[in-house]
């Protein structure tokens, strides 16, 4: 009885349409829904049309790095088996880049991609952007019914590009069907589709029972058809349910011949020499259902098997778990999170860790305090700021204790480091301090040069640039001596950066250098440092004619690599060079995908919170005093100027919007004398701007951007052209308000077009004050709900692809034609500045714009 394909006509027309195509299909449902059985048959009617390679995500306690790809590489052998052996993530992508572009054409099918460990997912991503120059389609299964608001894959599929998805989900049987399905089997259908949702899963479970009565649940329709078994078969059918997704045959040994009953029973499925359960609902039953002794044996008798066969140490980690082997545990995980952390899986490797470390004591104080440097450093990758720093704190006091002097004084550099990320400066300096003591009295090696750099990045990024200067001179020095990269390469990002900071673009070709030669070692974070510094100095410098091009060339890499910290840094400076370009709706894209990386500690989140709350203040909304108050305490933890200066602007704009230039007056005052002693152009450049806008006492930077010299010099007309030529329409608004009563009037009109509801109000108070006559009228109601400029139709379509509605079910829900709903789509996404409907919808609830019929208030009133 072919359940699963009942009313799945619809969804294998998708397929075929995608196969013609290419590109990415999303095929989405809840557990049971029919999604694998759709794939089979799908592949059955194509194969001979195009090879299917098909690789599963596993339920496993931490999932396997790349596991689809371990599982593809089976069946595809060549070089992409050859770059898995390589365990460089790069070489890996690129191999099965180059299998899926042969002349025939190829399915990739990766599925319950709800469970993807992080590599997988920074596949899925790699792979989606690039399948538009390749003939093949990839095929992404998963249940939306498991995605949280914070789980990863809605990142992933916010981040593929929105021309070459096809999102195909589904629904459950109708009432029709099942009534069919019933007649079939010849049940009665009464109440079936109520008890069963119309889910083919446990449609197919309720019809297969013999029992008059029908059990309630899944659970006890598998353990009643387990109970039916000869008692061989049961002990098989359990040794099974203790391996997620599918088994070896190998791996049941005596019990192999035993499986056949288990599958005449409908609950045992073959495939390709491995053996499982029709679907992970029925062996979670069958799992579920064993003692925890019982449990413990069977995952013992899995892993004495597994552990004489070539297989994945994330394996062996999650059933010595499992078993509660704790010497398994402390052998195999740590392995695990190595394999993990070598295809930048990140987060995997922080769980494989940790369960390791949940068992330290067991261990000599040596190895447990190499286990917390490790982990320390995967946390630190993965965005776990706090836990990064405790880790490494505890593994410098197990090195003190040991009197290793090269590993206490490498630790402290770190801790110094990780401090500095987590956003305690003094902390930061004093571990450095240390480092550099407890280092210099050791003969010279490469962890001197580390610690110098250290040092030197320290005073960097406080301003003190000659000091940063000084100490990565010696880091260099010595790590060209002793032909180090990773010294070398950090202490050439710190001379570099330091140059750029001080307005010397001729730092570019150290940052450059040092990106270079962190790539060609495999130094990813090294790497993403020197891009990153490379991009956010430049842009925090106003750097216009390259800014744009290093924030999306770095953002691009720190993606790729899944640095989430990184991520949130660079998407936090984009976000304000957007927002002086006039790009807010970008902007407030930007600063919300910043906020929303999985990143805890640190500063970095004040680079989205402060444009944020800049769009915010200038619109009106009430969140911006939140929003500026949490920047403000992240700021001025820090202790750091690139921090605190920006925070420090917006504060005194916000109490100048609400007509407080007092208190606008005081916040420039506070942090001024820090600005103008660091001599940075542009932070001592918008100090002196606000404390000019709030009739504070004149402030003349000693080094400032032409536009800010203009307007303080009192050349209105010049600095308004200067901002015009920069493309900084607010700026030249604010220029403008200088001028006379046809200058503020135009002024009036640049704000109203950008939405800036809240600044233009206090324009209008000045300009009624100054008896200004002809003041016009604010933006109508609709404009002013409506602040991106869209049209009636648009805004109707925007409001259901914030529901996550397709063009088609756009089409029939506005009686409208799918090509024209795409027109409307583009056009959206061009007005919004969104690359993808995901980011399109959250532009949309940032501006207020809600669900269609969801009963609340229309946007602005």
């Amino acid at each position: 009885m072919a359940v699963e394909l009942l009313e799945r006509a619809a969804a294998l027309g998708e397929l075929d349409a995608a196969l013609a195509g290419g590109g990415v299909v999303l095929l989405a449902g809840e557990a049971g829904a029919g999604k694998s059985a759709l794939v089979r048959q799908f592949r059955r009617q194509r194969s001979a049309q195009a090879d299917f390679l098909v690789g599963s995500c596993d339920p496993l306690l931490t999932p396997r790095a790349l596991g689809p790809v371990h599982d593809i590489a089976q069946e595809a052998g060549g070089r992409l088996r050859d770059a898995l052996a390589t365990d460089r993530r790069e070489t890996i992508f690129a191999a099965l880049l180059a299998h899926l572009a042969a002349a025939r054409r190829q399915v990739l099918v990766v599925e319950d991609a709800h469970w993807a460990d992080e590599a997988t997912l920074d596949l899925l991503v790699f792979l989606g952007r690039r399948m538009e120059q390749t003939p093949a389609l990839l095929l992404v299964t998963y249940r939306d019914d498991e995605l949280g608001a914070d789980h990863p894959l809605r990142t992933v599929i916010g981040r593929l590009p929105a021309e070459v998805v096809r999102r195909v989900r589904l629904e459950p049987l109708s009432e029709a069907a099942v009534a069919e399905l019933a007649r079939r089997a010849g049940r009665p259908a009464t109440g079936l589709r109520a008890l069963t949702g119309g889910n083919p899963l446990l449609l197919t479970e309720v019809l297969a029972a013999t029992d008059a009565e029908v059990p309630a649940t899944v659970r006890d329709l598998v353990l009643a058809r387990l109970a039916g078994l000869p008692r061989p078969a049961r002990e098989a059918v359990r040794l099974i349910s203790v391996v997620p997704n599918r088994a070896e045959l190998w791996l049941l040994g005596p019990a192999a011949p035993d499986v056949e009953v288990g599958m005449a029973s409908g609950l045992l499925v073959m495939d390709d020499e491995r053996i499982g359960f029709r679907h992970e609902l029925l062996r979670r039953a069958v799992e579920g259902s064993l003692s925890v002794p019982e449990r413990h044996r069977l995952n013992r008798q899995v892993l004495a098997t597994l552990a004489g066969r070539p297989v994945d140490a994330a394996r062996l980690a999650h059933h010595a778990r499992e078993a509660g082997d704790v010497d398994a545990v402390l052998r195999y995980a740590p392995e695990a999170a190595r394999q993990a952390a070598a295809v930048a899986a990140h987060r995997e490797a922080v769980a494989q860790y940790q369960a390791a470390l949940a068992h330290a004591d067991r261990l000599p104080a040596a190895a447990s305090a190499g286990l917390l440097e490790d982990y320390s450093i995967e946390a630190y990758l993965a965005g776990l700021a706090d836990d990064a720093v405790a880790a490494r704190r505890s593994a410098v006091t197990l090195r003190e204790a040991a009197g290793d002097r090269e590993r206490l004084g490498e630790g402290l550099r770190w801790l110094s480091r990780l401090h500095w990320w987590a956003g305690s400066r003094q902390e930061a300096e004093s571990a450095a301090d240390r480092a550099v003591a407890v280092l210099a009295a050791l003969p010279a090696g490469r962890q001197l040069a580390l610690a110098y750099s250290n040092r030197s990045q320290l005073d960097m990024l406080a301003g003190r640039l000659e000091a940063a200067l000084h100490w990565a001179g010696q880091a260099l020095a010595l790590a060209r001596e002793l032909g180090d990269a990773e010294a070398s390469t950090h202490a050439l990002t710190n001379i570099g950066s330091a140059r750029l900071q001080a307005d010397d673009k001729g730092g570019r070709a150290e940052l450059e250098e040092a990106f270079e030669l962190a790539v060609a070692a495999g130094l990813e974070d090294h790497a993403a440092r020197a891009i990153g510094n490379l991009a956010t100095i430049g842009a925090e410098m106003r750097h216009h004619d390259r800014a744009r091009q290093d924030l999306d060339r770095a953002l691009a890499f720190v993606r790729d690599h899944e640095l989430a910290g990184w991520v949130q840094h660079v998407l936090g400076h984009r976000a304000r060079f957007r927002l002086d370009l006039g790009d807010w709706a970008g902007a407030e894209q930007d600063a919300r995908a910043a906020l929303a990386e999985r990143v805890s500690g640190g500063g970095r989140v004040v680079d989205a919170l402060v444009p944020l709350g800049l769009v915010q203040a200038r619109r009106g909304d009430p969140a911006a005093g939140a929003t500026l108050h949490d920047a403000t305490g992240r700021a001025f933890a820090t202790g750091e100027l690139q921090w605190i200066a920006p925070v420090a602007a917006a504060r005194a704009e916000h109490a100048w919007l609400g007509g407080d230039d007092a208190r606008a007056v005081e916040e420039v005052a506070a942090v001024y004398p820090m600005a103008e002693a660091a001599r940075h152009p542009y932070f001592g450049g918008e100090l002196a701007l606000w404390s000019r806008l709030a009739g504070g006492p004149p402030l003349a930077p000693a080094v400032m951007p032409a536009p800010h010299r203009l307007l303080l010099a009192g050349d209105w007309r010049g600095a308004a052209d200067a901002w015009h030529g920069l493309g900084w329409p607010y700026h030249r608004a604010l220029a403008l308000l200088s001028g006379d009563d046809d200058a503020r009037l135009r002024a009036l009109a640049l704000l109203d077009g950008l939405g800036a509801r809240q600044t233009a109000l206090r324009l209008r108070r000045d300009l009624r004050r100054r008896g200004t006559l002809r003041i016009p009228a604010g933006p109508t109601r609709a404009t002013a709900a409506n602040p991106a400029g869209l049209s009636n139709r648009q805004l109707e379509v925007l409001r259901l692809l914030v529901e996550g509605l397709t063009d088609a079910e756009i089409a029939a829900r506005l009686c409208l034609s799918p090509k024209t709903v795409g027109h409307h789509v583009s056009a959206l996404l061009q007005k919004l500045g969104a690359g993808t409907r995901h980011q399109a919808a959250a532009a949309a609830r940032g501006l207020g714009v809600t669900p269609a019929g969801n009963g609340e208030p229309e946007p602005g009133n």
